[in-house]
């Protein structure tokens, strides 16, 4: 999808807006690098991976015990240093393949929703360094979409994710030709905000933010044109909540 990138980064961006702002150093940190001298470790212990030098490159089978360790332990100093050495290998891009392969990219994706901040923030990370691969952009950004419905659903949230400045580009995840996950979530994002505002009275008094934000783009005319164009999309679902959206917008 063209822009998936630059979406990408938008979404990421509404999480900051929504005052997740423990995420801005290590979204914005340089990546890694891959360079000459690379090599693989030997076999080691889940656990072991996770302690060490992280600058070396993990073979399919290490990491493959790594993403098992992430699903199965509930101890968060394990996950914290396990998510740490995922990250760090995803900066290679012969590993942002392998874990995608390995179903690895939802296993991390899972941790955001984590209540720890340091989980939630290293886990951003390795996002952010699986995300240069482009067939890992699409399975990222759903994984981003996640997380802003969560914080979407508490009235508290919504006036920090409208007050995010968004460029313009957002609006592309709610063209038709956008996969139907993708398309049910940002519409069922649409929908949260709009009951939060509802329930605040918000929709009802003139608007106190500004050009550029959120707000901006989802009650301008170009996303209610977006809109009307999916309720005759092909799909039932994503015409339905199209449908339950367009008297409100």
């Amino acid at each position: 999808m063209g822009g998936a990138r630059d979406v990408g980064w938008v979404a990421a961006g509404l999480i900051l807006g929504a005052g997740a702002c423990y995420c801005i150093y290590r979204l914005t940190r340089g990546r890694r690098r891959g360079g000459r001298g690379l090599r693989l470790r030997s076999s080691r212990s889940a656990e072991d991976l996770t302690n060490g030098s992280y600058d070396e490159v993990l073979n399919a089978e290490q990491l493959e015990k790594l993403l098992y360790l992430l699903e199965t332990t509930e101890d968060p100093v394990i996950i914290e240093r396990a998510l740490v050495t995922v990250g760090n290998s995803a900066a290679f891009s012969v590993n942002q393949a392998i874990i995608r392969e390995l179903g690895g990219i939802p296993i991390v994706g899972n941790k955001i929703n984590s209540p720890n901040p340091s989980i939630k923030e290293k886990a951003l990370n390795a996002l952010n360094n699986l995300s240069v691969n482009v067939e890992n952009q699409i399975k990222i950004k759903v994984q981003v979409l996640k997380l802003l419905l969560n914080l979407s659903e508490n009235p508290a949230m919504a006036e920090g994710l409208l007050s995010g400045q968004v460029d313009s580009s957002f609006l592309s995840l709610y063209d038709g030709h956008v996969a139907k996950e993708i398309l049910l979530r940002v519409l069922t994002l649409f929908q949260n905000i709009n009951n939060c505002l509802k329930m605040e009275g918000r929709l009802a008094v003139q608007p106190t933010f500004t050009n550029g934000s959120l707000f901006f783009l989802l009650y301008g005319e170009e996303c209610a044109q977006k809109i009307r164009a999916l309720v005759d999309h092909h799909d039932a679902e994503v015409k339905e909540k199209a449908v339950t959206i367009i008297p409100t917008i």
